[in-house]
């Protein structure tokens, strides 16, 4: 059977989806990134042995694309502490904390953040909000392993949205667990939408994350792809 494989972490990943979408061929990923959230999210295994096998004998599985203003990503788009985030987390962190370099980053990023407005418009219905951080997920997993949603799921054919209201930094940590487990959404002050287009506007051009990495801006547009990249990955 033809198919890509390749090693590296989302970055690497987000980079290829354009051309995996456009040729139809399966993808088998051999994690081999700091966070390796897609990995995780689709139950590949993070060892590369064991990746390995799963890439010659495992099944072929259909997930979804996300995409805003023409840009690809697996796991997540956001706006607000996660631009921030991306540019605290050097490649040095990285290398000194691993996966834990994400939290250190999010602490000292959240200390400095300071709120903004945006429209979100879904399912019809236009949502003014007041956030230091909104995201759109596609999968599951993302930044070090936080989680879109609780029931979140990367062949769903839907967009996971939430919006985050904190009155100061201090509350962060007190929302973090829920965060790594998806139930921020239970929070008051973290608002949360499903569907499969979003449009989001703010005052003043800002920056969006797709993936780990800055790619576009303000006005957003997003959209699903359901099914359009084959991976090579356990049954759902």
């Amino acid at each position: 059977m033809d198919m890509v494989i390749i090693g590296g972490g989302d970055g690497t990943l987000n980079a290829a989806a354009p051309a995996l979408a456009d040729t139809g061929l399966p993808l088998a990923i051999l994690p081999m990134g700091t966070a390796n959230d897609l990995a995780r999210t689709l139950g590949i295994p993070l060892d590369l042995r064991e990746a390995a096998k799963l890439a010659v004998s495992g099944p072929v599985r259909r997930i979804d694309l996300g995409e805003v203003n023409g840009v690809a990503f697996f796991n997540v788009a956001s706006i607000g502490l996660s631009v921030e985030l991306a540019r605290e987390l050097t490649r040095e962190m990285k290398r000194r904390w691993g996966v834990f370099g994400y939290a250190v980053a999010a602490f000292r990023v959240a200390r400095r953040m300071a709120p903004f407005r945006a429209e979100i418009r879904i399912n019809g219905a236009r949502h003014r909000v007041k956030s230091v951080q909104i995201g759109v997920g596609n999968g599951r997993h993302y930044g070090g392993g936080m989680t879109v949603q609780e029931n979140a799921a990367p062949d769903d054919g839907q967009l996971d949205v939430y919006s985050i209201d904190l009155r100061g930094w201090w509350e962060w940590p007190l929302l973090y667990p829920d965060f790594r487990r998806g139930r921020h959404g239970h929070w008051k002050n973290v608002h949360a939408w499903y569907g499969q287009e979003v449009e989001i506007t703010t005052r003043h051009r800002r920056p969006v994350n797709t993936d780990g990495d800055i790619t576009t801006h303000t006005p957003a547009r997003f959209r699903v792809r359901p099914g359009a990249v084959a991976v090579i990955a356990p049954p759902r």
